[in-house]
């Protein structure tokens, strides 16, 4: 296969990135932050700063088929509040890029992970969630929104570990599993699209890498359905468990490796 012969792939090698598409696909339909364990396959099989450019086209075809299933329960008013702490936090992820080494980027992405799920955690025992996500007005909504916007436009630049930080925040608004998928959905695909001429200029995306996703977005479509049909057999408390578990995984995965 022409692919598999220019990135110098086994057959299992490039097996192990289609179970990773398919990956991908289940999570943006189903458990938001269990795409880390296709991060951790990417940076396996690939090499670690490549793997970011060849899976960002494949986050964004499942961020599509994600809007397309949930696009209703989209909430725009966290939606907007988070954006711009995002961007700030993605220019921060591209000169940190410059310089950091894959050893640096992955210590301090693991460190994030595995402090933001902590906090979730901690913070969901003191008091249960609430139907409504925290008011937009409120200070604390809006502290909340900058720090976890900034963590999150960082780790989706460096690593495209985004997921789970966002996750950690929905979760702790008090967001509900379909107001959940939906809100992340769209926040995913404004900020994936956005980090394409970044990771293009950094030369993270080119002709090579392009032809690689070309194969592996055809796994992406059954991943979604499969995520599709199985988030409405979740409940509400295991749906949560799964998403700060992933997380910790995801963590534990980027210290380890």
């Amino acid at each position: 296969m022409d692919i598999i012969s220019l990135w110098h792939l086994t057959g299992w090698e490039f097996a192990a990135l289609a179970f990773a598409a398919l990956l991908v696909g289940f999570s943006k339909t189903a458990v938001s932050g269990a795409n880390t364990v296709s991060l951790a396959i990417f940076a396996a099989v690939l090499p670690a700063r490549a793997s970011t450019g060849v899976l960002l086209p494949v986050l964004i075809a499942g961020d599509v088929l994600a809007v397309l299933t949930y696009r209703r329960h989209a909430h725009w008013p966290t939606l907007w509040r988070l954006f711009p702490a995002v961007g700030a936090g993605v220019v921060v992820g591209t000169v940190f890029l410059v310089w950091a080494d894959d050893t640096v980027v992955r210590t301090s992405i693991g460190v994030i992970l595995l402090f933001m799920a902590g906090v979730t955690v901690w913070r969901r025992r003191r008091a249960e969630a609430s139907e409504q996500p925290d008011p937009v007005a409120s200070r604390a909504g809006r502290v909340k929104a900058r720090s976890y916007g900034v963590l999150g436009g960082f780790t989706t630049m460096v690593a495209n570990a985004g997921g789970p930080v966002m996750s950690m925040y929905l979760l702790s608004a008090g967001f509900r599993k379909l107001g959940f998928l939906g809100t992340s959905a769209f926040f995913f695909l404004v900020v994936n699209v956005s980090k394409l001429p970044f990771s293009a200029g950094l030369g993270l995306i080119d002709g090579h890498s392009l032809l690689l996703d070309a194969a592996l977005v055809l796994f992406v479509v059954p991943g979604a359905f499969l995520g599709k049909w199985a988030v409405h057999r979740i409940d509400q408390r295991l749906f949560e468990q799964l998403v700060i578990a992933a997380t910790v995984v995801g963590g534990l995965q980027l210290l380890l490796r």
